[in-house]
């Protein structure tokens, strides 16, 4: 059965091309040829302010430009996130999108914030997050303990519900031979047609 997929492309940089995007294109590929139906938001191209207090993000409104992101998240079946790591973790435009996005009323109720009961309206939602990398993926995965990815899945998507949560460490993206950056495309083409 088809299913919605969402890619988040959280690249900042949408002035020139990055492996990023050629990653989320591939997935992207992968997914329409497999029929399901493909959306993506470009992080960088959205104009929003950073949250700056508790107040704004828990009582202020959302800014217009990202109510359609709202929206395509509600409306997807799977997400797909694409970063790169910068200073161990996600761009902070990427976590800004997410704060402005994942507010409450939106991801979950006043009872979730408080213990583990609660509404969590994405809850039913599966995700894969794509991560590249400078360092090799192992090294980010042993040595770092994958600190950024593992904060973001069980502290941000599991909190919401969202569940099973899949990664792609895709390390050394700055090397200048292609051969590796042609298997990680084929790679993630391929999770894009099995829908996960």
């Amino acid at each position: 059965m088809p299913r919605n997929v969402l890619i988040i492309q959280g690249h900042p940089d949408e002035a020139v091309p990055h492996f990023c995007h050629a990653l989320a294109a591939a997935y992207r590929k992968g997914a329409e040829s497999a029929g399901q139906s493909v959306s993506q938001i470009h992080v960088g191209a959205l104009d929003f302010p950073l949250l700056r207090s508790e107040a704004e993000w828990s009582d202020a409104e959302v800014p217009e430009a990202l109510l359609p992101a709202q929206e395509l998240i509600r409306a997807a079946d799977h997400l797909v996130f694409v970063y790169p790591v910068w200073l161990g973790t996600m761009p902070a435009l990427m976590k800004g999108f997410l704060e402005q996005v994942f507010r409450p009323g939106f991801a979950f109720d006043e009872a979730a914030r408080q213990g583990p009961g609660g509404l969590r309206p994405l809850k039913g939602k599966s995700a894969r997050v794509i991560i590249s990398m400078g360092m090799p993926g192992f090294v980010y995965r042993w040595f770092y303990r994958a600190h950024g990815y593992r904060y973001f899945k069980r502290n941000i998507l599991r909190f919401m519900g969202i569940s099973p949560v899949r990664h792609c460490f895709v390390g050394l993206a700055g090397a200048t031979k292609d051969t590796g950056r042609k298997r990680w495309l084929a790679r993630v083409e391929r999770l894009g047609r099995r829908g996960v």
